[in-house]
């Protein structure tokens, strides 16, 4: 849900902190022009008494873009967007902007920048923060510009500029960056320090410094010198225009640093593709060289990014509030994932037609099915409940309902797709952006939020699609919705009319809210489940109209934003959030860092709530990680003094995705004497609870050759469901071998046919259980059961073996996977202790003749003492990697598990296809 945003006395946000701000004065409109869109319509002129993007105070503000950047689409909702939208009057600069490692603000003189290492928990141990903290200020001798403006942009870097009439200046800076690169005229190269600097390195035009205990390396042309007086560092540039400062992981990368500091950035782009259930993203910079041949460079890739890439990382590292960075020597790098899944709708398992009848009714015979929404936002969640429902009618053969809830939700979106009624699209020419009249949480005077709102419109499009393609058409009402894409999220780096991917941030791996970033901790998002709502849409839209590229941006968007939410909201693999910050789980995340709150209110079932709704065919990726489900539902109920109470359906519906008979026994026990959270109806969480506690939990280890599938996981039995928008039956083929057959426009459920069917976990090879007396198998049809992992007795064993537990297979064949690796699923129980964490080693002898030719150790495993079992998997990451993989020829694969800290025992699950090891070979 979005909110006013306010700017903040602190970095803290606190929710006593938050009041909406009054609309300014509105703009006289000239006579509008009504602009026609297929059978709809926009004006390009706001409503009478409306505004669009103004200060606080309510003036209205153009970008702050060069004259070289004049008429471009600039992207608001970026990390940087406070260069080029001046939300508050008193600052031309900027606010604090958080590239990481670096941070950046903008000032008369020139660029601060600093590396924040120390996190701050504050406001009541609910927001932790890497504050942006000035090491040094670039900029020239002399220079004291009025104003800073972006001058340049790209997929992840920009070019801000300084002028006082006399110098100018230039720098590139970008996530990943640990570069700045400058760019002056009319005065020498300037650092001033915020204390005074210890200097570890004189090359007379390459310094290193260290400042607040920061490394930092400063390159001049080749020729020059720098000259150090107390806090300020001068060089002379030789004639040249051009000097650059680095962040080095330590003193010793210098000569490392040096060999790229004279290849400049100029630019970013990421491309990405879709085949077959796997998502790849290559992330490359383009360079010039300044001095010398030099073409290539060094970036720090977010854990989201290195998790699941293959190429190689060298040893340095950087701190940021998303965990560890590690750096990449070249000038791109690719990763490759499981693509998330999406269905228009879960299939009907186990549901009682007659009492979803009577649901169904309920919503669609009320007096008002829009509950008295006027605004884009209200309006959108209302229209995505309707959306839920008409696949739900359509399963059942109720087909009357189902047209009637099309019919209501054509018409409330052909309303808004019409210019000049009580509600309209309006677009600004200016700062090229199409805004929603009535507007909502500043969505027109600060462009905050377009993705939450417009997410829900295309979505509930998305669905009139799949049932009335002609209504979808370009000739009707398509390209309004495409138009809605465009402005959201468009694919295309050349439309004049709209930035490319405005809220999506493609390094970060998520979205921003707000549209100005006018904020001391940076950007921010809260409800990161309705920006992922917005990537399902587009995947189903994509697919109902035929338009694939559309339908392969949003499998890109929904899979990465969905691993992203993983690590920085839910801290999945616990390496994320700093150790004095006692959540499981985030409301928002901020460019510093991120907080256990809301912008609207401090209670707990909203905070975790806010990032699952609304739940659609598009949220089965959050049960990627049934163990942090798990974990952020206990904190809930902790914080809570109790189950969920406001918004129960929503959070029984998050359940359903890592415990399904739990959930469903909850609505057994609670759903007569409820009220549905807003976007949300009891005919929508019954189905879905009932269908999950049929078909079991999204089993996200198997991927279908088409986005709109899904595997779910019942015991040892797996479901295969897939929908076919197009016009001829197809076959949909899973990453296990199973296939299924899906007629024409239709969703087909089943066991599938063919494969092998070894187990869930990772599709990157074959899969072993674990057996107790200490075999690997990949054999099914055990008995569940455990063996003990003996204490660590309060010593450290973190990478050392101590009394573990082994499990081992012989005599296997087995060809290398290319770009393959190791992967596990290992259910482990701490019961009732804490401070216990187990460790898993993964050994490999390709020939079988005792010598282990590969030894992997992963990251400790930190339980809690929650009832069940939770989820060790690979993705804790690697510890330490010798030797190297090759082809199995009669070799060994051994499992060695036990626990690296710790004073009590604990438990490993066996016999079931939960706990399983996956090795990389055909």
């Amino acid at each position: 849900m979005p909110a006013p945003r306010t700017r903040p006395t602190t970095a803290v946000v606190l929710v006593s902190a938050l009041a909406a701000l009054g609309i300014g004065p509105a703009a006289v409109p000239a006579a509008a022009a009504t602009v026609p869109v297929g059978a709809g319509s926009y004006s390009d002129t706001r409503p009478a008494g409306t505004s669009g993007p103004t200060t606080n105070t309510g003036t209205p503000v153009t970008p702050k873009v060069t004259p070289a950047a004049q008429g471009k689409p600039v992207p608001t909702n970026d990390w940087w967007s406070s260069l080029a939208f001046q939300r508050y009057g008193d600052n031309p600069y900027s606010t604090p902007m958080y590239g990481h490692p670096l941070t950046y603000q903008a000032v008369a003189g020139g660029l601060e920048i600093g590396y924040p290492t120390s996190p701050a928990v504050v406001g009541d141990g609910r927001q932790y923060e890497f504050a942006h903290k000035r090491d040094l200020t670039l900029g020239l001798t002399g220079l004291n510009s009025p104003d800073t403006k972006a001058d340049a942009w790209s997929d992840w870097t920009v070019t801000p500029y300084w002028s006082d009439g006399a110098r100018t200046l230039r720098t590139t800076i970008g996530h990943g960056l640990p570069f700045v690169y400058a760019k002056g005229t009319g005065g020498d190269a300037r650092i001033t320090t915020a204390e005074t600097p210890t200097v570890f390195a004189d090359q007379g035009n390459v310094l290193g410094i260290t400042v607040a205990g920061h490394h930092y390396a400063l390159f001049a042309p080749a020729g020059t010198d720098w000259n150090v007086s107390g806090r300020t560092v001068t060089a002379g540039l030789g004639g040249k225009d051009y000097f650059s400062v680095a962040v080095l992981p330590s003193t010793d990368a210098l000569a490392t640093y040096r060999k790229y500091a004279y290849s400049f950035v100029t630019g970013s782009t990421v491309n990405w593709s879709y085949d077959a259930g796997t998502v790849r993203a290559t992330y490359a910079l383009t360079t010039e060289a300044k001095e010398g041949t030099e073409r290539g460079t060094l970036q720090a890739l977010y854990r989201h990014q290195w998790l699941h890439t293959t190429d190689p990382l060298t040893p340095y590292t950087y701190v940021s509030p998303r965990g560890t960075m590690k750096v990449r020597e070249s000038a791109s790098f690719t990763t490759s994932q499981r693509a998330a899944a999406t269905l228009p709708a879960l299939p009907g398992a186990g549901v009682d037609a007659a009492r979803l009848r009577g649901y169904l009714n309920e919503v669609a015979n009320s007096a008002d099915p829009f509950s008295g929404a006027v605004d884009t936002y209200w309006t959108g969640k209302a229209l995505g409940k309707l959306a839920q429902l008409v696949p739900l009618a359509d399963q059942i053969g109720e087909g009357a309902v189902r047209d009637k809830l099309l019919g209501l939700i054509k018409g409330r979106l052909q309303e808004w797709f019409t210019a000049g009624g009580a509600n309209e699209f309006s677009y600004d020419q200016a700062w090229k952006t199409l805004t929603g009249y009535p507007a909502s949480y500043g969505s027109d005077t600060e462009l905050n939020d377009h993705h939450f709102h417009y997410g829900y419109y295309v979505y509930a499009a998305a669905i009139v699609a799949q049932y009335d393609p002609a209504w979808a058409a370009d000739s009707a009402w398509g390209s309004m919705v495409r138009t809605l894409v465009r402005d959201t999220a468009n694919p295309s780096r050349t439309d004049g009319a709209f930035p490319f991917l405005r809220g999506f941030d493609v390094y970060a791996g998520h979205s921003w809210a707000s549209g100005h970033q006018g904020f001391a901790a940076g950007n921010n998002q809260e409800s990161s489940s309705e920006s992922t709502n917005l990537s399902a849409a587009l995947v189903l839209w994509g697919s109902a109209t035929g338009d694939t590229q559309l339908r392969d941006l949003g499998t890109y968007l929904l899979t990465t934003e969905g691993e992203a939410v993983s690590q920085y909201w839910f801290d999945a693999d616990q390496q994320v959030f700093p150790a004095a910050f006692q959540h499981d789980t985030v409301g928002m995340v901020w460019g510093s860092g991120a907080a256990y709150s809301t912008w609207w209110t401090a209670n707990p079932e909203e905070i975790h709530g806010i990032n699952v709704l609304p739940v659609t065919g598009g949220s089965l990726q959050l049960g990627g990680r049934q163990d942090a489900v798990r974990r952020n539902l206990a904190e809930m109920e902790r914080e809570n003094g109790g189950p969920a109470v406001e918004w129960r359906d929503i959070l029984w519906e998050f359940q359903s995705l890592a415990d399904p008979g739990a959930a469903k026994a909850k609505w057994d026990a609670g759903n007569a004497g409820y009220t549905p959270e807003a976007g949300e109806s009891k005919a929508h969480t019954y189905h879905w609870l009932t269908a999950l506690d049929t078909l079991g939990a999204p089993d996200a280890s198997v991927t279908g050759s088409l986005p709109t599938s899904a595997v779910f996981l019942k015991g040892t039995t797996r479901t295969y469901v897939a929908h076919n928008h197009g016009t001829t039956a197809r076959t949909v083929t899973f990453s296990d071998g199973k296939s299924l057959t899906v007629p024409a426009r239709s969703t087909a459920t089943g066991t599938g046919t063919g494969g092998t069917d070894p187990g869930p976990g990772p599709s990157t090879g074959n899969t072993f259980q674990l057996r107790t007396g200490g075999t690997l198998t990949t054999a099914g049809g055990a008995a569940a059961g455990s063996d003990t992992l003996a204490s660590a007795g309060g010593a450290n064993h973190d990478g050392t073996p101590d009394r573990p537990l082994v499990y081992e297979v012989r005599n296997v064949d087995g060809t290398l996977r290319s770009g393959g690796s190791t992967a596990f699923r290992l259910q482990v129980d701490a019961g009732t202790a804490v401070g216990l964490g187990q460790q898993a080693r993964v050994r490999y002898d390709l020939t079988g003749d005792g010598t282990f030719d590969r030894t992997e150790t992963y990251q400790y495993f930190a339980t809690d003492p929650v009832t069940g079992w939770e989820e060790y998997a690979q993705t804790r990451g690697l510890k330490s990697a010798t030797g190297t993989l090759g082809d199995l020829r009669g070799g060994t694969v051994r499992l060695e598990v036990w626990s690296a800290i710790g004073n009590a025992d604990a438990r490993l699950q066996t016999g079931t296809d939960r706990s399983v090891l996956v090795i990389p070979y055909d």
